[in-house]
């Protein structure tokens, strides 16, 4: 029974806290590291996604009523294009007059670089402008 005791006594004295903080660190930062660029990944994407629907909506307004300005379907692009103000993306625009009148719709694919991979994203915002 004594040797019983002092190996209990042995396994009680190995319960030392020493370098938990450390361990936990190790554990939580990746975690935490990716989180962390997966929401700039996406606050970068959501911003894209603005910036195309704003140059969409000033194209088909510039169209429907600035005609002095966008006189034909490769200066709405143009102005579309001019008006883009996202990450450095080559968004298509094209215009029509189809539909509910002036209509700009622009296009373009996201890549998300995550690691070893790339997530590409398809992109499409439409405006239309009577």
């Amino acid at each position: 029974m004594s040797a019983l005791r002092r190996m209990i006594r042995k396994l009680r004295t190995l319960r030392h806290s020493d370098g938990a903080a450390a361990l936990e660190f190790a554990m939580v930062v990746p975690a935490f590291i990716a989180l962390t660029v997966g929401a700039m990944f996406t606050a970068n994407l959501v911003f894209t996604v603005s910036s195309m629907h704003y140059a969409s909506e000033a194209a088909a307004r510039c169209a429907s009523i600035q005609t002095t300005v966008c006189t034909s379907a490769s200066v709405t692009q143009a102005y579309a294009t001019s008006h883009y103000a996202g990450p450095s993306v080559s968004p298509a625009f094209v215009y029509s007059t189809s539909g509910c009148g002036h209509t700009v719709t622009g296009t373009v694919t996201y890549g998300m670089n995550v690691g070893s991979r790339t997530i590409n994203v398809p992109v499409s915002t439409s405006a239309c402008y009577p």
